[in-house]
């Protein structure tokens, strides 16, 4: 091999990453780095990048592509992994390989390689989209090959080859960053009976020291797109990232969760996604007064299979595209305001409405109506039990 693009952060792992290509396999490193919003971790990346071997470092601005095309479809879908986990990484991953594979093919690289360990999804996410976007290209994962066992190793490997890495053996927690989430794992988490410590956090306050007085926030969607917030219309991002900021201070968005890899054994992971957890709250209170029972009942059960192939790689498949083809009618009318109160953690709904509403006060009310004649239910629960009744009888 002669080239190779490797999905680049700037990390410990990614960094040591580049002399050692260089070394095992005698090629050129471009590092490519996708901005999903990780902010200040993009600062002085090129000159890390060059200083650890590489040719050139190449950078796309893919958060507008990254919310509008991976966010939003997961967010429309209600998919959530395992009750709590809102995919941050799961779906950050494949837009990082689609754009990788798309810089192997224009500087005409031979590989393309990632630092995702074999313990990890992250392997399996990355490569799948190789296999799906283009098969040709060679795949190299270092941690599957070198001898490189700890994070010990990896910065003494760094020193060696003079890599300049701003981690250290103090700093314990392995994290990602992107625009929607900050995963936290590794350190005293790999014990799932010891709490994360608070000085861990970097999105989100703590419900003690978030203010002690509610706040209002109000989300409006036309056609399941959030666009306003607080009658002010904003851009995708700026949305997000606004939404990050007014979650984060109130502590909202903080999730504990042990979960299943794909590759077989348990995890513990530790997540901050206050902007994700508003839009999911808000996005499901406009749904209940919007869809009938039944589409909301066949869109839960597409959320659980949607949330699995997300978590486990399967992003450019074709069943993804025929769930997004089924959730895309269903947001047809998903046009409205959801209002809620920020509180300490909690979220707190006040009131939702759209003009697709199906909610009638006339039908609802508990006062007199001339829409609903109570007498019908008779004959209606007579019918609707009519198997429990005929069981009854052949019992006695």
């Amino acid at each position: 091999m002669k080239k190779v693009v490797l999905a680049y952060s700037g990390g410990l792992d990614t960094s040591v990453i580049v002399p050692w290509l260089r070394e095992n396999y005698g090629c050129e490193v471009i590092c490519f780095c996708a901005d999903l919003g990780q902010a200040e971790e993009l600062e002085g990346l090129e000159a890390k990048a060059l200083a650890s071997g590489a040719s050139k470092l190449i950078v796309h601005d893919m958060r507008e592509e990254f919310i509008r095309d991976y966010i939003l479809p997961t967010l429309q879908a209600g998919a959530i992994y395992e009750r709590k986990y809102l995919l941050g990484t799961s779906f950050a991953r494949p837009i990082i390989a689609k754009h990788q594979v798309e810089v192997a093919e224009a500087e005409g690289a031979d590989a393309v390689a990632h630092g995702a360990t074999g313990k990890g999804n992250d392997q399996v996410r990355f490569e799948l989209t190789y296999f799906a976007l283009n098969p040709r290209l060679k795949i190299i994962a270092p941690w599957r090959e070198w001898t490189i066992k700890s994070r010990q190793d990896a910065l003494d490997y760094a020193a060696e080859y003079n890599v300049p890495v701003t981690a250290t053996a103090e700093k314990i927690y392995s994290r990602d960053r992107n625009l929607w989430h900050l995963s936290h794992e590794g350190g005293v988490l790999e014990d799932p009976w010891h709490g994360p410590e608070e000085d861990m956090y970097q999105l989100s306050t703590s419900p003690q020291q978030a203010p002690d007085l509610p706040e209002a926030l109000t989300v409006s969607f036309e056609q399941g797109v959030p666009t306003m917030v607080n009658g002010q219309r904003v851009g995708l991002v700026e949305l997000v990232e606004l939404l990050n900021s007014i979650g984060g201070k109130h502590a909202i968005g903080r999730v504990d969760l042990v979960e299943n890899r794909l590759v077989g054994m348990k995890s513990r992971g530790v997540y901050e996604t206050p902007a994700g957890t508003i839009l999911y709250t808000a996005h499901r209170e406009l749904e209940s007064i919007v869809l009938d029972k039944e589409t909301l009942r066949a869109k839960d059960r597409i959320a659980l299979d949607y949330a699995d192939l997300v978590y486990n790689g399967r992003w450019f498949t074709p069943v993804r595209e025929a769930y997004d083809a089924f959730v895309a009618t269903t947001q047809r009318t998903m046009t409205g305001d959801v209002c809620m109160q920020l509180y300490k953690g909690n979220l707190i709904i006040v009131g939702r409405r759209s003009p697709f509403s199906l909610y009638n006060e006339d039908l609802a009310t508990f006062g007199p109506d001339a829409v609903y004649d109570q007498r019908d239910a008779e004959a209606f629960i007579k019918l609707y039990g009519l198997s429990m009744k005929v069981q009854a009888l052949m019992k006695k």
